[in-house]
């Protein structure tokens, strides 16, 4: 059975943690969804820990549906939500609309996101009436990162943990399925959660929200230009690779890989007609004068 928003409001009416995870292409959405990930997010994450950017700035829509399309072919019955990037949705409600269904038609997701609050909220209103989910994202909103001063953690303050809280029910009344929560902390995070009718799904905003998101690479040591202080690493994949890579770069360097155990062989006459040529013998150093009179 395919899962669908539906699946994941009763998921927090019955108390049941939710496990959203990014991915970006065909290879890890299917080993995301046969472990049993209840949301994909196709995050524009991907600009930095794909594309290798300072920050998600850089991606674009075609970015995006390029790599949803990929996923989705890769986890058929998961709940896949695409990011919205950074300058596809602020500008305007109708602008959204036509981003948000450029990506629902062409990469064939089953939401969107999109990042800030209560001045979302009309956005996010606008989507939904037209049969787009919207997942909500408040907190520390990457595309911002210029404005916040840098990857701050949100809402410290009772000014700032008031409005948040505010976000939260502007968007949940708009109509979002669901709201990510990023770099708050735990204790705002629960009344968030406790508030609002959706699920809330944490980043770094402690363990009392509905659900928790975490991006691929982080998770499993794959990216090693920062490691944040919410992420846990269950894997470090990233040293597997680089010793298995650096195995096979020995192996082909000595000769010992490929053997004909990794070749196939032509038959009778025309395995005559092909036969390789001797391999070449190593050059000798010629016999010392010293050397030839012993």
């Amino acid at each position: 059975m395919k899962t669908t928003i539906r699946h994941i409001q009763q998921k927090k009416e019955r108390g049941e943690p939710i496990a959203m995870l990014t991915a970006y292409d065909y290879t890890s959405a299917k080993l995301a969804a046969a472990a049993g990930v209840d949301i994909i997010l196709v995050g524009d994450s991907l600009g930095m820990v794909i594309q290798g950017h300072e920050t998600t700035l850089p991606v674009t829509l075609d970015d995006i549906i390029y790599h949803t399309r990929t996923v989705v072919r890769g986890a058929p019955e998961t709940l896949v939500v695409a990011d919205m990037p950074f300058m596809t949705y602020q500008v305007s409600p109708e602008q959204a609309l036509l981003n948000a269904g450029r990506a629902m038609q062409e990469a064939g997701c089953q939401a969107v996101k999109i990042e800030g609050g209560a001045h979302m909220a009309e956005t996010v209103r606008r989507l939904v009436q037209v049969g787009i989910p919207v997942m909500g994202h408040i907190g520390l909103t990457p595309q911002s990162v210029n404005q916040t001063g840098g990857w701050r953690v949100q809402g410290r303050s009772t000014s700032e943990a008031d409005r948040l809280i505010a976000d939260a029910h502007a968007l949940a009344e708009a109509g979002a399925f669901a709201i990510v929560l990023e770099l708050m902390p735990l204790e705002l995070a629960a009344a968030v959660t406790a508030q609002v009718a959706v699920p809330t799904i944490g980043i770094g905003a402690g363990p009392h929200c509905d659900g928790q998101v975490q991006v691929w690479h982080d998770i499993l040591g794959l990216f090693s230009d920062f490691q944040p202080k919410h992420a846990r690493r269950y894997a470090e994949v990233g040293a597997l690779i680089r010793q298995a890579v650096g195995q096979y770069v020995e192996e082909v360097r000595s000769h010992a890989f490929p053997t004909e155990a990794h070749a196939t062989h032509l038959a009778g006459e025309v395995a005559a007609l092909y036969a390789p040529a001797p391999a070449p013998q190593p050059a000798t150093e010629p016999a010392s004068p010293a050397t030839k009179a012993a």
